[in-house]
């Protein structure tokens, strides 16, 4: 069993910057692919990054590519989102999830096995 948190949402302008966290309870951690979703306002849940249990592989969505660096610390059970160059397309919530698969099959947004709550971005123009 794993339960996620994400903080470190909230209101930016366009060009600015956040920092997503997701601290996963338990001690299985490191065993899990991890990833981050979006959903827009009135759209579907959408795949954002991915990384492997061990931090050495990553995915994108092309939307993100160059501006999202998706990384973990598996010493503190945390997988983070620097999200730069932010535009109001970015706006949506965001849900950080966790995999006992890999992260190839977590981009097709399959084999999630947890979610957390998911943190609100909102990108003003």
């Amino acid at each position: 069993q794993v339960q996620l948190v994400e903080s470190g949402g909230g209101l930016v302008q366009t060009g600015g910057s956040l920092r997503l966290s997701c601290a996963a309870s338990g001690r299985s951690f490191s065993s899990y692919a991890m990833g981050w979703f979006r959903q827009p306002p009135g759209k579907e849940r959408e795949f954002v990054a991915a990384i492997s249990r061990s931090g050495g592989s990553t995915l994108y969505a092309d939307s993100v590519k160059g501006r999202f660096t998706i990384s973990r610390d598996n010493a503190k059970n945390t997988v983070y989102l620097q999200m730069n160059s932010l535009k109001p397309e970015d706006t949506a919530d965001y849900y950080c999830a966790a995999s006992p698969i890999t992260i190839a099959t977590m981009m097709e947004m399959k084999g999630v096995g947890y979610w957390g709550q998911g943190t609100q971005v909102t990108v003003s123009s």
